[in-house]
């Protein structure tokens, strides 16, 4: 073996050595984040015919799922920034940096749910993929849906913040893989139940624009909150990123409803999309709240090899990512099978992770280091934008990678 390489290994070691308990509550996290997304994916397979019957529909949920990640994924982290610089405080109060940090979540929350509900309708009639559902039901299940869950979710993620500060825990490795799996199992059925006001001649309208006027008053005052100047930064900086990762995640979900008809086939493969794409997007999360973390104690270093400085947390992502989609190849095929899900049998499943898991987390190093370095070397906080842009690039990415192996394995 080379010298380098062992003075890499060696290094990395001592890395793991050092940090064991934060590495292993974020292995850990990882696990238990496979294990909630897989409910949430046999729960997008066991609703195969709401998805028939409300055509279009498959595409808003990678978009509304990846949206509770990207936002309340960006508050672990950003809260995380804030354990490690000692600020962090537990307060009722809007005005205290916790407390902006929540109303910022809640009022992204509902702007964007119907900023996903417009662009889900316009990228759908814009690509003629025909008949879909209007967009007043667009509305109604995106926004509905994400009061449901938002409120769900900012309680889990300010309780584990608080956990890991009193625990000197690390709240990057942890916050990304708990928080999406929270979004994903509280989401899809949050969107279930909100398709349940479809349908209605007068009601249905009259909701979609009461949802309406709720998100463009939640807009309204982040961006004009006077005496919470973090409040409104986080906003304005966070909407357009948000609808940027918004439509990216659009594109995921059309990816999948054109190859909708494979997944019908072996229904089995259906369960691996949420899991699938929110690990993803969690290892490219943890490595993006890494490298920001390390970006605002100055610890990256400005040298000809920034990379070099963040090898460690590299390698702790492919570390992280093996046992992560092995884990996950295993689970669906025990699950697919409890609930009689056809599939393409036991190998071809677990080679359909792991290949795919490789491809995605090889994306997910470069646009998390990415993502985290150009954001804060143009002046802006990687915590408001390293995350949705990991998290939304990494639903595209992870969606074309599953397809990718999907193909290579010949299950089409």
């Amino acid at each position: 073996m080379p010298r380098s390489s062992r003075r890499v290994g060696a290094r990395f070691v001592a890395f793991l050595r050092a940090d064991f308990p934060g590495v292993r509550a974020g292995f850990i996290a990882l696990l238990i984040s496979s294990g909630g997304d897989l409910v949430t994916g046999l729960t997008l397979a066991s609703i195969t015919h709401t998805l028939n019957l409300l055509p279009g529909l498959i595409v808003l949920i990678p978009a509304a799922i990846g949206m509770r990640g990207n936002i309340f994924g960006a508050l672990g982290s950003r809260l995380g920034t804030q354990i490690h610089a000692g600020t962090f405080r537990l307060s009722r109060r809007v005005d205290t940096p916790v407390g902006q940090n929540m109303a910022a979540a809640i009022v992204l929350s509902l702007t964007i749910s119907a900023v996903l509900a417009v662009l889900a309708k316009v990228m759908l009639d814009a690509f003629s993929f025909g008949r879909t559902i209007s967009i007043a039901d667009f509305m109604v299940v995106s926004v509905v849906g994400a009061i449901l869950s938002s409120l769900v979710v900012l309680v889990l993620t300010v309780a584990v913040a608080a956990f890991c500060a009193n625990r000197d825990l690390d709240l990057d490795n942890v916050a990304a893989p708990i928080v999406t799996a929270a979004g994903d199992m509280v989401t899809l059925p949050s969107l279930f139940v909100a398709t349940y006001l479809l349908g209605f001649h007068i009601v249905t309208p009259i909701i979609s624009i009461a949802c309406l006027a709720v998100a463009v008053a939640a807009a309204a005052y982040g961006l004009r909150a006077k005496g919470l100047p973090l409040l409104r930064r986080i906003v304005v900086e966070s909407v357009p990123i948000l609808a940027l990762a918004g439509a990216v995640d659009v594109l995921a979900g059309m990816t999948i409803q054109k190859r909708f008809e494979s997944f019908l086939t072996y229904p089995a493969l259906i369960v691996l999309v949420p899991p699938f794409l929110e690990d993803s997007g969690s290892l490219g999360a943890i490595l993006s709240a890494r490298v920001s973390t390390r970006l605002h104690l100055g610890t990256l270093g400005e040298g000809r090899s920034p990379w070099r400085a963040a090898s460690d947390d590299v390698l702790l992502v492919y570390l992280y990512a093996v046992p992560v989609f092995v884990f996950l190849g295993l689970s669906s095929i025990i699950g697919a099978h409890v609930v009689h899900f056809r599939s393409p049998g036991a190998l071809r499943m677990l080679g359909v992770s792991v290949l795919a898991g490789f491809f995605a987390t090889t994306a997910s190093v470069v646009v998390g280091y990415y993502s985290a370095v150009l954001t804060y070397r143009n002046g802006l906080d990687p915590d408001n934008h390293g995350i949705p842009i990991v998290t939304s690039s990494l639903d595209l990415l992870g969606a074309l990678s599953l397809i990718l192996a999907i193909v290579l394995l010949g299950l089409t």
